[in-house]
């Protein structure tokens, strides 16, 4: 399948551009999150500071995380150039790791404060995990069929997975698949108590153990399509689960998602060739479960504009080979690795389209 139109919203802009910019500007310091009696380093979206408002103007029901998810996938579908006719056919597939906790952490507030007859239904409704997704069709006139799909560290490659499966059928021809998740104030606090946080904001992805972490949110959506299209980014060449290790490997470029989510990450050691250089984005929008879409994103930037992008944080205690300076390269295929925190590992291949 093809990724024909990317939208991107995360804490350095919106827009598939503005991703592009802050890949080529490098690490930027996160902004401080207050978290009960804490305060830590999270890369948060500004709402508040977009300057196209035209979209949030049908959404002012919604909740930040369905707002965040509507933004980006509007903006993929702008940059797919479907006409409307075919983006009103089109699938939808939302991933997510927690969706909307912050609303469901809210609701449980009212029932706590006012009683299970005076909590507020519009609050309800939006800490539903489809919501996201409904929010979507709605907003962008889209008719065909509509999933979340729910799941840790996997979830987008799950709905890569779903989306592959969709075209295959002939079910659609367009799938409009992405992740989104949002950080709150009590998902801020679990990550203070639970990770090692980056106090200096910077996420360090070839340290590997002991790993730091920042938390982020945002939201990558792409449109995929099963038609030959001169303008697509690249085509989604496989997605392998627990794959065999051993053989040969084809890649030009290996990104990381090590984000500090795992307090030892060295996993993603083995899966490093000799001679195959490593890249790693985490540090430009933080710490997600949902970050693979994030890597799959630079990756059809670069097998797109053959350009390679620097590392943003290149600390390096390993001596390992990694993009240390962004420039012109001949990029035919490019692995995003994801390990969870069993050590299990999902990749998926991009090739040049």
């Amino acid at each position: 399948m093809k990724i024909i139109g990317i939208g991107t919203l995360f804490s350095g802009g919106r827009g598939i551009d503005a991703f592009q910019q802050a890949l080529a500007k490098g690490w930027q310091a996160p902004s401080p999150l207050a978290c009960r009696d804490r305060t830590l380093p999270a890369y948060q979206v500004d709402l508040d500071g977009m300057a196209d408002r035209t979209v949030l103007k049908k959404l002012r029901r919604a909740d930040k995380l369905s707002k965040i998810a509507v933004v980006a996938a509007s903006d993929a579908v702008a940059d797919s150039g479907l006409g409307a006719a075919e983006q009103q056919k089109m699938g939808v597939i939302v991933a997510t790791a927690f969706g909307a906790h912050a609303t469901t952490f809210a609701f449980l507030d009212g029932i706590l404060e006012y009683g299970d007859a005076a909590v507020s239904p519009t609050i309800f409704s939006n800490s539903v995990h489809n919501a996201a997704a409904s929010y979507i069709s709605s907003a962008l006139a889209i008719q065909g069929p509509t999933l979340t799909v729910t799941q840790f560290f996997f979830s987008f490659q799950a709905a890569l997975q779903l989306a592959d499966a969709w075209l295959r059928e002939g079910r659609v021809e367009d799938v409009l698949v992405g992740a989104v998740d949002q950080v709150g104030e009590v998902m801020g606090y679990i990550a203070a108590s639970r990770l090692a946080i980056a106090r200096d904001g910077r996420i360090k992805p070839f340290v590997f153990s002991p790993a730091e972490a920042v938390p982020g949110e945002g939201a990558a959506f792409f449109v995929m399509s099963s038609r030959d299209r001169g303008s697509a980014y690249c085509t989604v060449d496989g997605l392998r689960f627990h794959d065999d290790l051993s053989g040969p490997v084809r890649s030009d470029l290996d990104i990381l998602d090590a984000d500090g989510l795992s307090i030892d990450e060295s996993s993603y050691i083995s899966s490093l060739v000799p001679g195959v250089p490593a890249a790693a984005y985490a540090p430009l929008y933080g710490s997600m479960m949902i970050g693979s879409a994030f890597s799959c994103a630079a990756g059809a930037l670069m097998l797109k504009e053959q350009r390679c992008f620097a590392s943003p944080v290149p600390d390096n205690p390993r001596g390992l080979a990694i993009v240390r300076e962004p420039a012109d390269s001949s990029i035919e295929f490019i692995r995003c690795i994801r390990y969870n925190c069993s050590t299990d590992r999902a990749v998926i291949e991009l090739k040049k389209a």
